[in-house]
């Protein structure tokens, strides 16, 4: 009797503990106009009572913002911003490098950049892709145009360190291949599956 009265209070406090924490695993598959995958949030976030995720877009061609975000009840929040800017590569990169003491880790495939920054209180992470987006203003018709992207957490995380620079990483780079074709980029490019790997260091 006692065996099976502990069995069956271990059976009690696991399905609670599963119904108070089945935030995440209530979110749909694919969220943000199939830019993040609910099993990526899982990886980032940690379990919560509840969460909501949900995308905005505004503007269009050379002025495109679109969002994307998933919070939870423990106070958790994965978000992302692909937009449209006139910014050079060298500039975008420098924004970064001279952010005060922070370093970040850099890679590139086919003329497309990313980067994570190399703290440990926050993570971020941002991609860069030459565009040349239709009816650009005559006094911006001579700088560089792209989309840019950055994905970022705020408050508890599940993941850290590298695991969590590359997920960042991966989620800004599908904000920026589906904000690229939103935009209408006209020069068409190749997107790879994935950009290379950080690496574990």
């Amino acid at each position: 009797m006692i065996l099976l009265f502990f069995t069956a209070l271990a059976v009690f406090c696991g399905a609670g503990w599963a119904f108070l924490n089945k935030g995440l695993y209530l979110l749909p598959d694919k969220m943000c106009e199939g830019t993040i995958e609910r099993d990526t949030v899982k990886d980032v976030l940690p379990n919560a009572r509840s969460a909501e995720s949900g995308s905005d877009r505004q503007g269009a061609g050379d002025r495109l913002r679109v969002w994307c975000h998933v919070t939870t009840s423990n106070d958790s929040l994965l978000s992302g911003q692909a937009r449209v800017e006139p910014v050079s590569r060298g500039t975008w990169l420098k924004s970064y490098q001279e952010s005060g003491e922070t370093q970040v880790v850099r890679v590139s495939a086919g003329g497309i950049d990313a980067l994570a920054r190399l703290d440990t209180d926050a993570g971020t992470s941002s991609v860069y892709v030459p565009c040349s987006p239709p009816d650009v203003p005559s006094y911006n018709a001579s700088r560089p145009y792209a989309v840019v992207s950055e994905a970022w957490v705020h408050g508890p995380a599940r993941a850290e360190g590298a695991p969590l620079r590359q997920t960042l990483t991966d989620f800004a780079y599908r904000l920026t291949e589906h904000a690229y074709e939103l935009a209408g980029c006209e020069k068409p490019r190749d997107f790879p599956d994935e950009l290379p790997r950080y690496g574990s260091g």
